[in-house]
């Protein structure tokens, strides 16, 4: 707004006065922490990385060329592949290792990076130098930019000398010599060039590769090539990565790096430092736990956790759910680990009882669910649904809405089911909040979930079920975000009206969506930010209070048709 008005004229004066719509947020995107196959290019062992399709996983957390499970059989990568298969998006996946805690370390050669000759026998392998570690010392991470490239090029002998007689002629070039560079992108290391197999080659026409590269400061160098001529056995072409030998952690530490901490972004902590992860899991809890690396008591602590990081998101409300699953153990025959397909209903009713905590910002299904495992030619194996379940959560986000139940929905990628539970003992768990995957092969209609219960304590009724919990969370992290715009603003009727405006408009929007309960918005919701609730002392403090009050849908889980004879009138 102009300040003066000298000379005369028009003068025009752009003034703000529209209100600022809401944007819907999202409550799509997971995150994943567990064991991995590798941890390459921009992966972080301990880090979070985005991923945004299963070729992209491969990328981060598979070899080159694999399948990018693990011989191990780690759930996670069954976990994220059956999240994309279900329809998940865009995800978060931390690493906590390639091994397991306390396994063997591997020898160099089993490290090592293998070349072959253009014939397919073995020429040569490499293994990255590392620093030798001082007796006593925590293993060191081996971070993922310590990674090196060799590049095999062709070459050619080493030139004339200068002062060589003029009628001398070049050494002849068969095709034996190769140049080696040592490469961590995009900067080039070290380079040598007139190299061969020929351990008694001439130093005049050329280097033998293994004496040339015991100066590298990165990598060690092996002749692996049996008996034959030095063309047979010089290296194929090729651009081969040089990887640190997997990080094994020590079993006490285990704990450790699954909480991580916030500073550095790392484990558990730092996964969720990520603001845009709305819901979690932790298969691999399950792999450590039936492998022995901790006990029933340690799976409680790390789920207890998890539900205490997704109630606590100070300074917004809470809105992240954490998708648990069944450890595998019968109580009534003590607290190991048994087969999944052990485990019956009122095992998992116990189980529940003794863990004993409840929270709307948990989910839990039940049974395991059986895949096709490539690590295994394809064999099913069982594994935690939590995964699917979760990209069953985004695909119903995306075909309907979040205030729809992920349920009666068929689970993809799933070849059979652990424990095949009937309508009698599902009178046992949904109560108590455990959501049950099951087979409806009498009707027809496959696997479907059926269940859609939050882990709240079951006299709270209000949060029974996940939809009204993810709505509720929608609303909340919507308007929190969508009008930051306010802060600051001068705190008057006007602001009033213009906050009351944006909200209704947004809420109105939802209920036409179908998402709040009402014949009519006046039915549906309410908002209040007046006088009567933003008194002078109020203003005063610097503060601007607005009272919301939704009727959000919830799914109809009890269909009940009341049927009886009717004789008309005659």
């Amino acid at each position: 707004m102009a300040l003066d008005y000298f000379a005369p004229g028009v003068y025009v004066e752009e003034v703000d006065r529209g209100s600022r719509p809401i944007e819907g947020v999202s409550l799509s995107v997971a995150g994943f922490i567990g064991f991995t196959e590798d941890v390459r290019g921009d992966a972080e062992l301990f880090k979070p990385i985005m991923i945004t399709n299963w070729s992209q996983y491969l990328e981060y957390f598979g070899k080159e060329g694999s399948d990018g499970f693990t011989d191990f059989n780690a759930y996670l990568p069954f976990t994220v592949q059956g999240w994309f298969l279900n329809g998940g998006g865009r995800c978060w996946v931390t690493s906590i290792g390639t091994k397991l805690p306390g396994t063997p370390a591997p020898s160099e050669e089993e490290t090592a990076t293998k070349l072959l000759s253009f014939g397919g026998k073995p020429s040569l392998s490499f293994n990255l130098k590392l620093p030798e570690a001082a007796e006593g010392d925590t293993p060191a991470l081996p971070p993922s930019t310590g990674r090196v490239s060799v590049v095999i090029q062709d070459s050619a002998p080493k030139p004339l000398p200068e002062d060589a007689p003029e009628d001398a002629e070049p050494p002849l070039n068969n095709g034996e010599y190769f140049k080696l560079i040592v490469v961590q992108e995009p900067t080039k290391l070290e380079e040598y060039d007139h190299l061969t197999m020929n351990p008694e080659v001439d130093s005049a026409v050329g280097d033998y590769v293994g004496t040339e590269l015991e100066a590298s400061e990165y990598v060690t160098i092996a002749n692996i090539a049996q008996s034959g001529q030095p063309l047979s056995l010089r290296p194929a072409n090729g651009n081969y990565e040089v990887a640190p030998p997997p990080y094994i952690a020590p079993v006490e530490r285990l704990n450790r790096d699954i909480t991580g901490n916030r500073d550095d972004r790392e484990g558990m902590q730092g996964l969720l430092e990520i603001d845009e992860v709305a819901m979690f899991a932790f298969p691999d809890l399950m792999k450590a736990y039936e492998t022995g690396l901790i006990n029933l008591e340690q799976v409680h602590g790390v789920m207890e956790m998890m539900l205490s990081l997704c109630e606590n998101s100070f300074p917004g409300p809470p809105y992240r759910m954490a998708v648990l699953d069944t450890p595998p153990v019968k109580p009534s025959k003590g607290t190991q680990a048994v087969k999944p397909e052990q485990q019956k209903p009122q095992d998992v009713a116990q189980w529940l009882s003794a863990f004993n905590r409840r929270s709307m910002f948990g989910a839990l299904y039940y049974p395991w669910i059986k895949v096709a495992n490539p690590r295994n030619n394809g064999l099913p194996i069982f594994v935690p649904p939590c995964g699917h379940m979760m990209g069953i959560w985004c695909r119903t986000d995306q075909n309907r809405g979040v205030f729809k139940a992920p349920a009666n929905d068929t689970p993809r990628g799933v070849l059979g089911l652990a424990y095949e539970t009937n309508m009698r003992e599902q009178e046992l768990l949904n109560p108590i909040g455990i959501n049950c995957i099951r087979n409806f092969a009498n009707y027809n209609r496959g696997y479907l979930v059926w269940g859609a219960r939050t882990l709240v304590d079951p006299t709270n009724i209000q949060w029974r079920y996940i939809s009204v919990r993810r709505l509720m969370s929608y609303i909340e992290k919507s308007i929190e975000i969508g009008t930051q715009w306010v802060v600051f603003e001068p705190n008057d009727s006007d602001l009033w009206g213009r906050v009351s405006r944006v909200v209704s408009n947004f809420l109105e929007r939802l209920w036409r969506e179908g998402a709040l309960f009402g014949a009519s918005p006046a039915e549906a919701f309410f908002v209040k930010c007046d006088a009567s609730i933003n008194t002078p002392d109020t203003i005063m403090m610097g503060r601007l209070y607005v009272e919301i009050g939704v009727a959000p849908v919830r799914p109809a889980e009890f269909v009940i048709f009341r049927i009886s004879q009717w004789a008309p009138n005659q």
